[in-house]
């Protein structure tokens, strides 16, 4: 599974980035986290406002922060 935060860099996507490496940790499994950057990545999957979550290359989140409970469940969704 890979666990992708898409975000400016902003405190809020920083936020988001911290609270999926906690739900990573609390669910456990082999999961892969990245934090993206890069513009043109963000524009390519769609999302119009940041930051945002995407599970297995599909958006689940976006212009929020979602807890690490909320994150866990969406793991065991996916």
């Amino acid at each position: 599974m890979i666990i992708k935060v898409l975000g400016s860099g902003c405190p809020s996507c920083k936020r988001l980035h911290e609270n999926v490496k906690e739900a990573v940790i609390m669910e456990g499994g082999n999961i892969e986290v990245k934090y993206v950057s890069d513009l043109q990545e963000i524009m390519a999957s769609g999302v119009m406002s940041m930051p945002a979550l995407v599970i297995n290359d599909k958006v689940i989140s976006m212009g929020r922060i979602v807890t690490p409970s909320e994150i866990v469940e969406m793991i065991k969704k996916s």
